[in-house]
């Protein structure tokens, strides 16, 4: 069974945002929100020889995903594969796995009431596609594939190359998204974007998410009985004016 991972190279990444507008497209993602943001950092050296960094970000699928444990429906779980996904059915868009995640990877789909965030494009692995920002890059700066298959360029970045993740002291649970390149490519980002420590939100909003559900369903619950009345007594009166 294949665990995915993905490598970005800090070095070939230039910042064009063709794996954003690839996954905006690809996922119906709303104005404002993304499941991969790409960042400026800064710039790496000494003139003349200068370069700039940028940092993208996205889901890490980590091994230890503080995101399901905060989740109180069981919407958020890792599969098989090790790729962290939502269960759209099952989520009431309470917000706990958004504040629990220290990287900013997950939004609320207003629209739909639902979180929203990179999954690998599960969709794509499952008829054998790669990730779409993948196929997009022009640079060729993601790498995506088998963490476990030794043969595999993201198993050779991860364990041969020295590619890093983004993780501290205080935030330290098995990302598998990986940063080749230069060090200080990567230094640069941990320290513009560190990950946060998990926060947790007030019961009551949760309570509030979970009402709201309850509400919709009693109200839907209400009209679908009343319809049945309706038609049932409609159909009496039939058989009695025939009659």
């Amino acid at each position: 069974m294949p665990r995915y991972a993905m490598v970005i190279d800090q070095e070939r990444c230039v910042g064009c945002q063709s794996c954003t507008v690839a996954c905006k497209s690809e996922w119906d993602v709303p104005n404002g929100f993304g499941r991969t943001r790409v960042r400026q950092t800064g710039t790496v050296g000494q003139f003349p020889k200068l370069s700039t960094s940028f940092y993208v970000s996205q889901c890490n699928h980590c091994d230890r995903p503080t995101c399901v444990p905060a989740c109180p429906t069981g919407a958020t779980y890792p599969d098989q594969n090790g790729v962290v996904r939502v269960n759209r059915a099952l989520c009431i868009g309470c917000g706990s796995c958004v504040a629990a995640c220290p990287y900013g990877a997950r939004y609320i789909n207003a629209s739909l009431g639902k979180v929203d965030k990179c999954d690998f494009c599960a969709s794509r692995l499952e008829k054998g596609l790669e990730p779409a920002c993948v196929t997009t890059c022009p640079a060729r700066a993601k790498i995506f594939g088998d963490l476990e298959n030794p043969s595999s360029d993201v198993f050779r970045f991860a364990y041969r190359d020295g590619a890093r993740r983004m993780e501290t002291a205080n935030v330290a649970i098995g990302p598998n998204v990986y940063y080749a390149g230069k060090p200080e490519h990567a230094e640069l980002a941990l320290a513009s974007f560190a990950p946060a420590p998990p926060r947790t939100i007030a019961p009551a909003r949760i309570w509030s998410s979970l009402l709201n559900k309850v509400v919709y369903l009693a109200v839907g619950a209400t009209f679908l009985g009343q319809a049945v009345a309706f038609f049932h007594q409609l159909s009496k009166g039939e058989k009695q004016f025939e009659e």
